[in-house]
């Protein structure tokens, strides 16, 4: 019985440098519950990528951990998710189980595991944020995250497509002689004519929250309403005290204020 791991090779936006270049904790997180699966399992791990020659990096990484045997689609990485699905195919199609990150480090849109599954015409549980064994036929016990902090547990059969939250495990560390006979390893090269799309691509930048405008009738009251977090406007007052009186003045509204016994 064969797994396969599906990893993302992404080059920072403006640059060619593959030294600045790797795969996402997600994309770890699915090679480490691979490799788990298989070792209980007694399964091979074959890791696949598109990418360019640089991306051999992330597979040698890959096959020092424990992988079987690493195939890299040489193509642009930045093609539809449809299309690297269908290159990725004839590579996976006789894998038990197909395993992927739920995200990428270019924090694409995520929907390359729903594709590759309609691409192999098998089951999918996606956005996985807990993993284990379920029975001894070999099928997993899955937990994944629904919207209002609800939880779906999933009881998943091979021949299935899972993509997993980058929680989920971490990928273990290679010894330095695995790196070094991964270094030796052949890796299988196969050229596909994938092209990226013609969009402008750009670092990522979050959307800006949304706030409520501060109530307050003056601008004092205003950034009081900002500086307090929300909290109720307090009193303002002005006192001309000597050094010791102000010092006993703000003792005693710290303890009035519940901040001193």
């Amino acid at each position: 019985m064969t797994v396969a791991v599906c990893l993302k090779w992404v080059t920072p936006v403006g640059s060619s440098d593959d030294r600045f270049a790797g795969v996402s904790a997600a994309d770890q997180a699915a090679l480490e519950s691979a490799l788990v699966w298989a070792e209980l399992h007694h399964s091979d791990v074959v890791v696949v990528t598109v990418g360019p020659i640089g991306a051999e990096r992330a597979l040698r990484d890959a096959l020092a951990c424990g992988a079987t045997r690493a195939v890299r689609i040489d193509g642009d990485p930045n093609a539809t998710s449809i299309e690297i699905a269908r290159a990725v195919v004839p590579h996976v199609a006789s894998a038990a189980l197909v395993w992927c990150g739920d995200y990428s480090l270019d924090r694409g849109s995520g929907s390359f595991p729903a594709h590759l599954a309609d691409a192999l015409d098998v089951e999918q549980a996606l956005g996985l944020i807990d993993i284990g064994v379920d029975d001894a036929n070999g099928r997993l016990r899955a937990v994944r995250r629904l919207d209002g902090g609800r939880r779906e547990i999933l009881s998943i059969a091979p021949r299935a497509v899972l993509s997993v939250e980058g929680s989920v495990a971490r990928l273990r560390r290679a010894p330095l002689r695995a790196l070094l006979d991964a270094d030796r390893q052949a890796i299988d090269v196969h050229l596909v004519g994938l092209h990226g799309d013609e969009l402008e691509l750009v670092p990522y930048r979050p959307r800006a929250r949304v706030l409520a405008a501060p109530a307050g009738s003056s601008a004092l009251d205003r950034v009081r309403v900002l500086t307090d977090a929300g909290a109720a406007p307090t009193r303002a007052e002005t006192v001309e005290l000597t050094p010791d009186e102000a010092a006993d003045r703000i003792l005693d509204a710290l303890r009035d204020w519940g901040y001193l016994t």
